[in-house]
């Protein structure tokens, strides 16, 4: 009874697969098909579609659930049936061996879908449930088990209730973590680890710092990649110098891309005495900060110079030495407060300190000095949006248009409230088609609605409040705000600290 009402669910299920690719196949004026729309019979196929693939995506997710329950309920009746003479490292290859074959995987990837089943479904209770409605999809679930793989029962239940409970004490903010790519919930389900963790993240850099290395691996067409684990500044400034140098070498008669132009560039500094300095950079962007020399965070690796613009975002008290809180790199992440601290102190003055507030971890001050308005207005977009906030889109804060909402000419004013950073792309999406960005606020990035009518949140920043040193008089700060322009109490006690 059981394998026949199986054999009936997936007949029915197929039915109704038939049933949708006969709408998505059908011509607009079929005769017999009853259209999506009669008014307008072209847009409303148009409006079905994506009503087909949004419900595709939520039945994918439930399949993808119902493939892990039951990977994980096979694995356990395997091993019931093989008795307790199998060992147990036969047992689990036998199973993974018995899982791929069914789904045609690899013994690798079987392995990893069985492991990533059995924390979906013994560990992850929410990850599941938002499987089963289609909230998730099955590569959101490897990344919260991925992310959870290192904490405890607590911590786990912690993060997950982080992103998936919208009663949570402090739940993550703007765009629904499953309508975000899986690659953009990794990396801030890796920021919320990296901040609430047990452990240190200046051990774990350590041991990072430690395993540094570059790597060599063959590719196809007489190609190969070079790749290099660093120190995160060092690889993200030398990124954002390798994308300013191109960025210099742009012009009507260059016919390479940005992406050819890094790769040359990258390929020069390596096969000979090194990159130009910015002084022989064509075109260098002196809007966004000068290069100056930067300083290595960790004292036991390779002192290199850094010549690259870096937001570098840190807990107050962290900058002060007194909590061991991560900062954020721009366009990277968690870094060691060390890192940091060196960082913005160490006279790197392309390292800019965005200080936070420790009451709610929103933006508490952009370092003051030689700075223009144009200048901190674009850096204060670059600590509200973080990148490009376009959904989904990875383009980091260095290379994007300061855009405003509602046009000068419309009567728009040039206050961050009215202004999005777009990435070039998606700042020409919006001037050659129907995708319009929707209001921003000072701490809330744009979202975007597109020509279909359908409108998609934006990512925020996870802002909290920062952890306080043990003994720090909590009375110290005051209940209100001051008013924009005007320094705090807080503000003016920490400049002092730090001799700013």
């Amino acid at each position: 009874m059981g394998k026949a009402a199986v054999v009936k669910a997936f007949g029915e299920i197929r039915a109704a697969l038939a049933v949708l690719n006969a709408e998505v196949d059908a011509e607009v004026d079929a005769a017999g098909v009853v259209p999506f729309s009669v008014a307008d019979p072209l847009a409303g196929l148009a409006d079905g579609c994506l009503e087909i693939l949004a419900g595709s995506r939520e039945v994918e997710a439930g399949i993808a659930a119902l493939k892990a329950r039951a990977a994980v309920k096979y694995a356990e009746s395997a091993a019931a049936v093989a008795g307790p003479d199998v060992p147990v490292q036969a047992q689990e290859m036998a199973v993974a061996a018995e899982i791929g074959c069914v789904l045609a995987l690899g013994p690798r990837a079987a392995g990893s879908f069985l492991a990533t089943s059995h924390a979906v479904t013994a560990t992850l209770p929410r990850t599941l449930e938002a499987l089963q409605a289609g909230v998730l999809s099955w590569s959101h679930a490897v990344v919260m088990a991925d992310e959870t793989a290192c904490l405890d029962a607590v911590g786990a239940a912690a993060l997950e209730a982080h992103f998936l409970d919208p009663d949570a004490p402090d739940p993550a903010r703007g765009c629904p973590v499953g309508q975000l790519p899986a690659h953009r919930f990794k990396a801030k389900a890796r920021t919320w680890r990296e901040r609430h963790q047990a452990g240190s993240i200046e051990q774990r850099h350590a041991k990072g710092v430690a395993d540094r290395r570059v790597e060599f691996r063959p590719d196809q067409d007489g190609m190969a990649w070079l790749s290099a684990y660093l120190p995160a500044d060092q690889a993200q400034a030398g990124w954002n110098r390798l994308t300013a140098a191109a960025r210099g070498m742009q012009g009507p008669d260059e016919g390479r891309t940005m992406t050819q132009l890094r790769a040359d560039t990258f390929a020069n500094a390596i096969l000979t005495n090194g990159t130009p300095n910015d002084s022989d950079t064509p075109g260098s962007d002196s809007t966004s900060g000068s290069f100056t020399e930067g300083v290595s965070a960790v004292g036991d690796r390779v002192q290199a110079p850094i010549r690259a613009q870096v937001l570098v975002t840190v807990p107050v008290f962290s900058l002060m030495g007194q909590t061991d809180e991560p900062a954020m790199l721009d366009g990277y992440g968690p870094i060691p407060p060390s890192m940091a601290r060196e960082l913005v102190a160490g006279g790197a003055g392309s390292f800019y300190r965005v200080l936070v507030d420790p009451r709610d971890g929103a933006p508490l001050e952009i370092g003051r000095t030689s700075y223009r308005v144009t200048k901190a207005m674009r850096s204060w977009l670059r600590m509200r949006d973080g990148k490009c906030p376009f959904p989904g889109c990875c383009n980091n804060s260095l290379d994007n248009d300061a855009d405003h909402i509602l046009a000068w000419a419309k009567g728009g004013t040039t206050g961050i409230s009215n202004l999005g950073q777009p990435c070039p792309k998606h700042h020409k999406l919006r001037h050659t088609t129907g995708w319009k960005p929707t209001p921003a606020t000072k701490n809330e990035p744009p979202g975007w609605t597109s020509p279909t009518g359908r409108h998609y949140q934006s990512e925020h920043q996870d802002w909290e409040p920062t952890q306080w040193p043990p003994g720090w008089p909590s009375g110290f700060l005051p209940e209100d705000r001051n008013k924009p322009g005007e320094s705090s109490l807080l503000e003016d006690a920490l400049l002092q600290h730090l001799a700013v």
